[in-house]
């Protein structure tokens, strides 16, 4: 189990560096993830690729470490300073807010399109790995990655 985990942490700390730029909030997912992955590797049960499995862990410890800083933050009257974009500065240790604000609204108004996304341009899976992984058709995942694509560029882009 060592062996695996000291492995797969590089490819883990990857994965969720791009969701968490700031070092020490994607150290802090990793580590998350990789608890998971082994206290969860009996239960991979060969659909898809195993690196695919990783990704989907690594993707949601990210996404899991994101809310938990937000409420801390929230819970502590964490304040953006004046003249500063409150999308893309975050007061939550350098997470890339404007990209996590707008996967919580994507999750909130439309959830079946998340895992695709993520997959897909977060974890740099290939459609086939996708449909693979969620167990959706091929044309499905892709109707999927362009809704969500087309709503986050929405939300990215509004104040642009």
């Amino acid at each position: 189990m060592d062996r695996l985990l000291v492995r797969l942490r590089p490819r883990v700390m990857r994965r969720c560096s791009r969701m968490l730029p700031h070092h020490a909030d994607a150290e802090e997912a990793t580590q998350d993830a990789l608890l998971s992955i082994s206290t969860h590797l009996h239960e991979y049960g060969g659909r898809g690729s195993f690196l695919g499995w990783v990704t989907v862990i690594a993707s949601n410890a990210a996404r899991s470490t994101y809310r938990s800083m937000r409420r801390r933050a929230e819970d502590s009257h964490a304040v953006v300073p004046d003249g500063v974009d409150p999308r893309t500065t975050s007061v939550i240790a350098g997470t890339r807010l404007d990209l996590m604000e707008s996967l919580a609204a994507l999750e909130e108004r439309h959830p079946a399109l998340v895992e695709s996304f993520v997959l897909r341009d977060l974890g740099d899976l290939t459609y086939l790995q996708v449909a693979e992984i969620t167990g959706a058709p091929l044309g499905t995942v892709k109707d999927r990655i362009h809704q969500a694509r087309r709503f986050m560029r929405d939300r990215l882009g509004a104040g642009s």
